[in-house]
């Protein structure tokens, strides 16, 4: 399973000299199966980047799954350039929406006065897959959803092929039980021995004294639950708009502190634009 970082900033795009290392596109990853089935999980700015990557690369089916629905990770679904040929097929699964819900949104996105293309105009073949089942599969890869702890709800996932296991839990709150959230073990046992864990680690614990109940995690506590669950690597996602590249090593470098002096085995990240991994 290859796995790309295409967008790990939140709440909003950010540009400048002081955020070129860890990006300023929002919420987009890409999965590949070891058959080549590409996977597209939200569509943040990143996906702007991915389309165009993928066209050069001449591959035109993908599935498309989403977390939630809050605007830094759909915004960025008109700029998919593949949308725009007809020989692209997507499929967009349901979950964590039913059918009609997601195809209204994305509608709605491409509709004046927001959007100068109707989405009624786009030349690519679209599907879309009622529900979020238990577990569902897309070629060789098996997808379990988990509710996560944000306003509005919404999901994370975990991707497993030939017995590795990729989880991603973004925008997911850590320190606060929202609506639909679920006990602090239960995340504990979906994470439980990953080899890869991506999650939400947007504040430092001073700034989350400031937001709490807004959704997002503080890195420490993100980094239990790494430690906790014994995942083999753990990088730090949905970065604050305001983190400089400087002021996120620092971040990291006190992570990987904290696992050095418990003995931990944890490898700790900080999720770079353009960061691959293969599993």
């Amino acid at each position: 399973m290859f796995i790309k970082i295409w967008g790990a900033r939140g709440s909003i795009p950010v540009c400048g000299q002081e955020y070129i290392r860890y990006g300023g596109d929002t919420t987009c990853v890409e999965i590949r199966s070891k058959n080549g089935r590409v996977i597209i999980v939200d569509s943040g700015t990143g996906i702007r980047r991915l389309g165009k990557s993928l066209l050069s690369e001449g591959i035109t089916e993908y599935d498309l799954i989403f977390t939630h629905a809050h605007w830094d990770h759909v915004m960025g679904f008109p700029f998919f350039r593949p949308l725009y040929s007809g020989k692209t097929n997507l499929r967009v699964h349901g979950c964590p929406f039913a059918e009609e819900f997601v195809r209204t949104m994305l509608a709605r996105m491409m509709s004046p006065p927001n959007f100068p293309v109707n989405y009624g105009d786009l030349k690519a073949q679209i599907q879309y897959s009622e529900g979020c089942p238990e577990k569902f599969e897309i070629d060789s890869v098996t997808i379990y959803p988990i509710d996560i702890s944000h306003p509005g709800g919404g999901k994370g996932y975990a991707f497993v092929e030939d017995g590795k296991r990729f989880v991603f839990l973004t925008d997911h709150e850590l320190g606060y039980t929202h609506p639909g959230g679920l006990p602090y073990e239960d995340y504990l046992r979906f994470c439980a021995g990953a080899d890869l864990l991506v999650h939400d680690a947007e504040f430092t614990g001073e700034e989350y004294g400031r937001h709490r109940s807004w959704g997002h995690s503080s890195y420490l506590d993100a980094l239990s639950l790494a430690m906790d669950a014994g995942v083999r690597q753990f990088a730090l996602f949905h970065i604050n708009q305001d983190r400089t590249d400087r002021a996120m090593d620092k971040v990291v470098d006190h992570c990987r502190r904290i696992v050095r002096d418990g003995n931990g085995q944890v490898g700790i990240l900080g999720a770079c634009c353009d960061m691959t991994f293969q599993l």
